[in-house]
C-alpha cells in the first residue's frame, strides 16, 4: 500500500480559555484524522500517476505543512482568514479529484466486466498499448521536469577520442594485473559511456562510393601512417599503394592476383569446385585489412573479420573504412559474441593465435562456432617447421585438432585443412582420456555472451547440430521452410509475417529516401529474423549487414547498454525495429539517450538512421534528436498502423583549427 510522502506535526493555538482550547484541540484533531485519511488516498494515486515526481520535485511546491514566523509548523487549516479559506478551497477541490478517481475506478471496473467477452488476444494487445503509451508519457515527464537543460545539444569530445573505441582501454588492464595478450581483453563498464560526440579527424573526407570504396581510402580518415604501410612486411600491406591522400588496394602487380589463386588453392584442397557450394559464412581471424573477404565478397561469400583491439586502429578499422564487415575480437580470455555453430568455415592467415597456448582452449572455442562439416584453414610456416621447438608446437596442434575429431583433408606448403566431424558419435568412439570431452547439458550454452572459455566441446546438445553438405545452397538457404524453422524454436506464422512486413515496407521507399547507393555497409541493432537484410538482397542493393540480436536471442549478441566493439564511424546506415520498445521491457538498465550517443559514435558522417518502433516512442526519440545535432523526421507507415518510422541523418562536421 501506498503511503503520504510527508507526515507534519499538528498545528498550535493559543485560547484563553481552557474548554475553547479543549474543543479546538478536538476540532482541529478530528480535520486532521480526516484530511490525512484523504490525502493519503490522494498522494496514492499521484504517486502511481506521476512517478517521476518522487525523483523530480517542484522546488517552488509548498510542503505538506509550511513553516510560520516562529519556526514551528503552522496548521493550515484554522478557520477565520482568507489564507484559511484558500485552503479551505483547495481542500474542497482535492476531495473533488479524490470523488472522481473513485468514479473512474469504478467505470474502469464496470469497462473490465462489459470486455470480458473480448478476444484474449486483442486485451492483450491493448494492454500492450497502454502500457508502452504510459512509458513514454512517464519518460517525457520525466524529461520536462528536468527543464530545458535536458534539451541542451551534447559538447563535442576531444580530440583524442576520434578513434577511441570504449571497453579497450590497454592501459587500465595493464593496470589491473592483464598481461601476455589480455591486456586487449574488452571490459565494459560506467566509465566506457560517453556523454559527447566524437568528431573526426581534421581532414576527414566522405569515403568513396562502392566498388571504389571498396578499393580506394582517403589516408586521412584512420589512424595509420605512411611508415606503417611502408615498414611492415605483410602480404596485405604489401598489396597496398600509398600516395599523400589515399591507399588503393588495386595493383598492377601480380601480388593482387595472389589472394584469387589462394582462394582457388583452399577451394581444391578442400574439393569444392566452386566455393559457394556450401560455404556462406566464413570468420577471417587476423584479417590484415580484409582483402581475402573482399575478394570473396565478389563471390556473394560473407566473411567477416576479427582482430584483437590496436590501439592505432589498424586492422579492423581499415576493414571498416572499406566498408567490409569487422569487428574487435579476440580468443584471449572469453568466448567470441557468436553462438555455437555459427560458421560455414574459419580462417586463419598468420593470424597470430597461438594455437597451442592455454592446453588448447584457443582451438576448442574455434570448435564451437564451427559448424558441423564446416572447415578450419590455417596458413602458417609453423606447419613446415625445421626447428624441434616449433616442430613440437605443430605436432600439439595436429594431435590436438584430431582428438577434437577433425579431420585434415590436405596440406600444401604453409596451408592445411581441416574438416569438423557432422557426427556427434565421433566424440563417444574416442579413446578414454583422448580430447577435451563433451560439455553437459548445463554448461552447452546455445548463444553466450563474453563467457569465460570453455575446456569441453560444445555444440553437440543443440538442434541446430546439421552438417553443412546437407543445407540447401544459398540463395535458397534464405527461405526457410516449416521443418527447417522448427530447429530454430520459430513458428512459421512468426516468420511469414516478418516476411510480409518487409514486403509491404521496402527498404529505400521511405519518405525523404536515403540515398541507398552510397550505402556499403549497415548495422541493424535488432535483427529478428533478418527481414531487413533479406529485403535488400532481394532489392539489389549491394551492401552488407551486421544483423546484432540482443542477448536473449539468437545471431551475433550484443548488450545495447554497453558500446559496440567497433570504431568510430563504421556504417553508413544504422536501422533498429522494436529495439525501442525492447529496452522498455529490460528494466531500463539505460536509456533512450545512452544508446543514441553510442549510435551516434559508430555512424559516419552524413551516415543515416532509421528506427520504426510505436508512434509514442518515436516521438520521444525524435526530442532527443535535437541534442545529437541530427536532422530528424517522422513518418507515418499506413494509415492504420501503430507504427511511425524516425529517419534521421548526421551532419558532417568539422573539427575548428589549422589542418595537420
Amino acid at each position: 500500500m501506498s503511503g503520504p510522502l510527508y507526515r507534519g506535526a499538528t498545528g498550535i493555538r493559543i485560547s484563553g480559555n481552557s474548554n475553547d482550547l479543549w474543543d479546538s484541540q478536538m476540532k482541529d484533531k478530528t480535520e486532521k484524522e480526516d484530511l490525512d485519511r484523504n490525502r493519503s488516498s490522494d498522494q496514492s494515486y499521484l504517486a502511481l500517476r506521476f512517478p517521476f515526481r518522487v525523483f523530480f520535485p517542484d522546488n517552488n511546491s509548498p510542503s505538506k505543512y509550511g513553516n510560520g514566523e516562529s519556526g514551528f509548523a503552522s496548521d493550515p487549516f484554522i478557520v477565520g482568514s482568507p489564507r484559511s479559506r484558500h485552503k479551505l478551497t483547495l481542500l474542497l477541490l482535492k476531495l473533488s479529484l479524490a470523488l472522481i478517481v473513485i468514479l473512474a475506478l469504478v467505470g474502469s471496473f464496470w469497462w473490465t466486466i462489459s470486455i470480458s467477452t473480448m478476444s484474449r488476444g486483442q486485451i492483450v494487445h491493448n494492454y500492450r498499448r497502454l502500457r508502452e503509451q504510459l512509458v513514454s508519457d512517464l519518460w517525457d515527464i520525466g524529461e520536462l521536469s528536468l527543464g530545458s537543460s535536458r534539451l541542451q545539444e551534447f559538447e563535442f569530445c576531444s580530440e583524442e577520442s576520434e578513434n577511441y573505441a570504449p571497453c579497450f582501454n590497454v592501459s587500465e588492464n595493464l593496470a589491473l594485473g592483464y598481461s601476455d595478450g589480455s591486456e586487449n581483453t574488452r571490459l565494459c563498464g560506467q566509465s566506457s559511456r560517453q556523454s559527447c560526440l566524437v568528431f573526426p579527424p581534421v581532414n576527414y573526407r566522405i569515403p568513396p562510393r562502392w566498388p571504389t570504396g571498396r578499393d580506394i581510402i582517403w589516408v586521412a580518415n584512420v589512424k595509420i601512417t605512411a611508415q606503417e604501410v611502408l615498414s611492415s612486411g605483410s602480404l596485405t600491406k604489401r598489396m597496398m599503394m600509398l600516395d599523400e591522400e589515399q591507399i588503393s588496394f588495386r595493383s598492377v602487380s601480380p601480388m593482387f592476383d595472389g589472394v584469387e589463386d589462394y582462394s582457388h588453392q583452399i577451394a581444391e584442397m578442400i574439393g569444392l569446385r566452386n566455393e559457394s557450394n556450401f560455404v556462406r559464412t566464413i570468420l577471417d581471424i587476423g584479417c590484415g585489412y580484409g582483402s581475402f573477404g573482399a575478394h570473396l565478397f565478389s563471390k556473394q561469400l560473407i566473411t567477416m573479420c576479427i582482430a584483437n583491439y590496436e590501439p592505432s586502429g589498424s586492422q579492423v578499422q581499415l576493414t571498416l573504412e572499406r566498408g567490409l564487415p569487422a569487428m574487435i575480437g579476440s580468443f584471449n580470455s572469453n568466448q567470441l559474441p557468436y553462438p555455437s555453430l555459427s560458421f560455414d568455415m574459419l580462417h586463419c592467415a598468420r593470424c597470430g593465435i597461438d594455437w597451442d597456448l592455454k592446453d588448447g582452449y584457443f582451438l576448442i572455442e574455434a570448435d564451437r562456432v564451427l559448424k558441423p562439416g564446416g572447415y578450419f584453414v590455417w596458413t602458417s610456416p609453423l606447419t613446415n617447421a625445421r626447428n624441434k621447438e616449433n616442430q613440437k608446437r605443430w605436432i600439439f596442434v595436429r594431435d590436438f585438432a584430431e582428438n577434437l575429431c577433425w579431420e585434415m583433408l590436405s596440406q600444401q606448403d604453409e596451408t592445411v585443412v581441416w574438416k569438423k566431424t557432422s557426427k556427434r558419435s565421433c566424440y563417444s568412439s574416442r579413446k578414454p582420456g583422448a580430447g577435451p570431452a563433451t560439455c553437459n547439458k548445463g554448461h552447452d550454452v546455445e548463444s553466450p555472451y563474453y563467457r569465460p572459455l570453455q575446456g569441453c566441446i560444445a555444440g553437440t546438445h543443440s538442434r541446430r547440430w546439421i552438417p553443412i553438405q546437407e543445407k540447401t545452397t544459398w540463395p535458397s538457404r534464405s527461405h526457410l521452410n516449416k521443418t527447417e524453422l522448427a530447429i530454430y524454436g520459430l513458428h512459421p506464422e512468426d516468420f511469414s509475417e516478418d516476411a510480409e512486413n518487409w514486403k509491404t515496407t521496402r527498404p529505400g521507399e521511405e519518405d525523404p529516401s536515403p540515398p541507398y547507393n552510397m550505402f556499403r555497409n549497415v548495422l541493424d541493432m535488432n535483427a529478428h529474423f533478418g527481414g531487413f537484410n533479406a529485403a535488400l538482397l532481394e532489392a539489389g542493393k549491394s551492401v552488407w549487414v551486421m544483423n546484432v540480436v540482443p542477448t536473449s536471442f539468437v545471431g551475433v549478441l550484443h548488450d545495447w547498454c554497453e558500446p559496440f566493439p567497433t570504431y568510430p564511424r563504421s556504417y553508413d546506415l544504422v536501422h533498429a525495429e522494436g529495439l525501442l520498445t525492447l529496452q522498455t521491457h529490460q528494466q531500463r538498465r539505460c536509456t533512450m539517450l545512452d544508446l543514441f550517443t553510442e549510435i551516434d559514435r559508430v555512424l559516419r558522417p552524413e551516415g543515416w538512421i532509421i528506427i520504426r518502433d510505436t508512434a509514442p516512442l518515436v516521438e520521444s526519440a525524435r526530442m532527443l534528436t535535437t541534442r545529437l545535432k541530427w536532422d530528424a523526421r517522422v513518418i507515418e507507415i499506413e494509415s492504420n498502423s501503430d507504427d511511425r518510422l524516425l529517419i534521421c541523418q548526421k551532419p558532417f562536421f568539422k573539427r575548428q583549427g589549422v589542418s595537420s
